[in-house]
């Protein structure tokens, strides 16, 4: 590791050994420390806010409000089941998916290849809860713009939790079919045969235990359906939780955030609102405050924290205001280690000590955010990643669904906290990445390296 290793942007990391030592013994809250941070409820303050301030609401500002306060209580698609509609054109694909959601959600018309893009719909769907319903052009479509949908419907499959697989039940599995299915047990992937257009038969086929034949026109069978697909539904009660299983009942979380010109208006982004419910559910207590408050926040309260979790962008200012004696992390390097990327992630971390001039990184984002003229993927971390190893590195930049075909050039992946991905998704990121004898990090993980502080910030776990 380098040890004159300094970002340019960092705030100054000295601190007193007075401060380091804090008593939080017989501590109270001062007046004037409540500015610096809340104890966060998941409530609805919007009714409260409107019947207060009446005077001085507009009628886009209610309407803007009552967007932020829906984007913040609704299920984000990482947390959904994905569930993707596959097979050859004209199979009733689009005419299944609408059968099931009860609405029209993709264009049903007799003409093959209708369905040119996937076609996504979030949306609740009993007895399965908050779901994504994917509908995919057809797998045996043809010319160059037919080879194009095909990539995308295969693109598709990365993030599916379950697949249905919509065949004609007078014609039977074909080639194409069979080939879907293969793909489906190669990625092990959990699926469903369903044989559309069984009102065509004269008698329905015997079919196995995850096969049913249906009428998408006629609606029969489509509960069943549903009821089969609900069955492959994994339960999650063994998941890693994002930060719940290290704290006990009345703990004191505190939360470092940011509110800088890369802040979203209005709302607090999804890794720091699903930590914040992770805290809560733990019936442990959350404190927020801002990086320049955090010292008058410890020192305000009656007790000693039971952990600090911070923007990882602004890890050397909270490293240096957070006595050694207090467990510290980020949100980024919480999302490695809940879905399964934090011990890869630490090993990649370190490899950044042999890249070499010339070298190739990858720098991915699983969300599409406006970025800003400092942004942490495109613009910070190329620039510390140059400042620490002091070589010529090249750097390319995905975001969103999309994701380098071809990762045998890149000597590094770094990849976001993955808040807005699947955890299929990452895996199957990760997978690519090490079939094509690369490395991986997390943004997290790899700036607290950077910052001498990664030992520190991943203590908590028992790494």
């Amino acid at each position: 590791m380098r040890e004159d290793f300094s970002p340019s942007s960092a705030p100054d990391m000295e601190s007193t050994e007075e401060e380091e030592s804090t008593n939080y013994t017989n501590r109270e809250l001062s007046p004037l420390s409540l500015h610096s941070f809340q104890f966060v409820q998941f409530v609805d303050p919007l009714p409260l806010l409107i019947d207060s301030f009446p005077a001085l609401l507009r009628q886009k500002d209610i309407g803007n409000m009552k967007t932020v306060m829906s984007d913040m209580n609704s299920t984000p698609s990482s947390k959904r089941i994905h569930i993707g509609f596959f097979g050859r054109r004209n199979a009733g694909k689009s005419t299944l998916v609408n059968a099931v959601a009860g609405q029209e959600l993709s264009v049903v018309s007799d003409v093959k290849g209708t369905t040119t893009d996937p076609v996504r719909k979030a949306m609740e769907l009993l007895p399965l809860g908050s779901v994504v319903i994917i509908d995919t052009p057809g797998f045996d479509d043809e010319g160059t713009l037919g080879e194009l949908r095909v990539k995308r419907t295969l693109k598709v499959l990365s993030e599916c939790d379950i697949a249905v697989l919509v065949a004609e039940a007078d014609t039977g599995l074909t080639s194409a079919d069979n080939e879907l299915l293969a793909l489906f047990k190669k990625r092990d992937l959990p699926f469903v045969v369903a044989y559309n257009k069984s009102d065509l038969l004269s008698a329905l086929l015997t079919t196995a235990a995850n096969e049913i034949c249906v009428s998408a026109l006629h609606g029969n069978n489509i509960h069943e359906l549903k009821e089969l697909v609900g069955n492959l539904v994994k339960a999650d009660d063994g998941k890693l939780r994002l930060v719940g299983d290290l704290l006990k009942p009345a703990d004191i979380a505190v939360l470092v955030v940011p509110i800088d010109k890369a802040a979203p208006k209005g709302r607090l982004i999804l890794p720091q609102q699903q930590t914040i419910r992770d805290i809560l559910e733990a019936d442990a207590m959350c404190v927020v405050t801002k990086e320049y408050e955090l010292r008058e926040t410890l020192a305000s309260l009656a007790k000693k924290p039971a952990i600090v979790i911070t923007d990882s962008q602004v890890f050397a200012k909270v490293a240096a205001d957070t006595p050694q004696d207090i467990p510290l992390t980020s949100f980024s390097i919480l999302f490695a280690r809940q879905k399964g990327l934090l011990f890869d992630s630490v090993q990649g971390a370190k490899s950044i000590d042999s890249l070499k001039d010339g070298d190739k990184i990858l720098i991915s984002e699983g969300c599409t955010h406006h970025r800003q003229c400092d942004d942490i993927g495109t613009v910070k971390i190329p620039r510390w990643l140059r400042e620490y190893t002091k070589k010529d590195l090249t750097f390319d930049f995905t975001s969103g669904g999309d994701f380098a075909e071809n990762l045998s050039g890149y000597s590094l992946i770094v990849h976001c906290g993955g808040c807005m991905l699947t955890d299929r998704i990452l895996k199957n990121r990760l997978n690519c990445v090490k079939d094509a004898g690369a490395k991986i990090t997390n943004y997290g993980v790899l700036i607290a390296y950077m910052q001498g502080i990664l030992e520190r910030c991943v203590k908590v776990f028992g790494l």
